[in-house]
């Protein structure tokens, strides 16, 4: 049980597998393909989930996470074959389902795209912080001049290692004093600051998490183009506790509500920020996390699962 829900692994991933664990209640469905079955194609859960609602005339919605590989490689790569197969499980899932979710606008236009003749509605709604969202903010000048670097292990090498003189800029210009690394151990060995703390805080719980997120005045992101910051959990973390989010590199397009030098700053070498400036950033994309918070995304499950 989890947090008064109960956790069911489904253990047998094929079409009779799933449809002898599911029963007579409404289905949310988290999709992105390579959760469920290697190489992003789970065959059984669309063709179980079609039996299931076929029989029960629940209300099946699904949240994609993913839609397919789209942007993929070349004749060579693994991804350039595998897409077409993607393309008919996402095509099969948003068909059979009565509502859909989804974390980006591009994302929809695909779902658009593979819904063919069916109505099925679909909403886009970024993700939300999955390390807390703080009911009161200290401005940033109340705040310890303090750096937070966050997310899944390979993301944060590329802060340290191809965005290094990024960092460091961000670092000068802001006047940090500490940085704090969280998340599992990158593998490589943080390197020297100048007039920085360095600090690897490993694994550590949400809730310390969020309390290091509220003492802190930015953080970096190195792994994600801006384009698809609204799919991004650390960059959701960092706007719903009134941070400065810092990306590497400047977007050259405008998606999901979000434009640079209002909801995130370029730690571009020949950039200076202000104090004044960093916080109204800051409060812009804090305003921008406002519409998809916990809350909103809890209201917007349950309306759809029900209505």
């Amino acid at each position: 049980e989890l947090e008064g829900f109960t956790v069911k692994a489904i253990l047998d991933r094929s079409r009779a597998g799933l449809v002898a664990q599911l029963g007579n209640d409404p289905v949310l469905l988290h999709y992105e393909g390579y959760g469920y079955a290697k190489r992003g194609l789970p065959w059984w859960l669309w063709q179980g989930l079609d039996h299931w609602h076929r029989r029960s005339q629940c209300r099946w919605v699904t949240m994609f996470h993913e839609v397919y590989a789209y942007d993929h490689g070349p004749p060579w790569s693994s991804s350039f074959w595998l897409a077409p197969g993607q393309r008919y499980v996402a095509s099969r899932l948003i068909r059979g389902s009565d509502r859909a979710l989804t974390s980006r606008k591009q994302y929809a236009r695909l779902l658009r795209q593979l819904r063919q003749r069916h109505t099925t509605p679909i909403y886009t709604l970024p993700v939300y912080s999955t390390v807390g969202e703080p009911q009161e903010l200290k401005p940033l000048g109340d705040r310890p001049p303090r750096l937070i670097v966050f997310g899944h292990p390979n993301s944060r090498r590329l802060v340290y290692q191809r965005d290094y003189h990024a960092l460091a800029h961000a670092c000068r210009v802001l006047q940090i004093r500490e940085l704090y690394d969280i998340g599992i151990p990158t593998g490589i060995a943080l390197p020297p600051l100048p007039g920085v703390a360095v600090k690897a805080m490993g694994v550590i719980p949400a809730a310390e998490i969020s309390q290091l997120m509220s003492e802190a005045m930015a953080g970096f992101i190195s792994f994600i183009p801006p384009q698809y910051l609204g799919k991004s959990t650390v960059y959701a973390a960092y706007c719903a506790h009134g941070l400065l989010p810092i990306l590497a590199h400047r977007g050259r397009e405008i998606t999901d509500g979000l434009y640079p030098d209002l909801h995130y700053w370029s730690a571009l070498t020949d950039t200076r920020i202000s104090l004044p400036t960093a916080q109204y950033i800051a409060d812009r994309a804090h305003r921008w996390y406002g519409s998809h918070s916990l809350s909103r995304h809890s209201q917007t499950a349950a309306y759809l699962l029900t209505r």
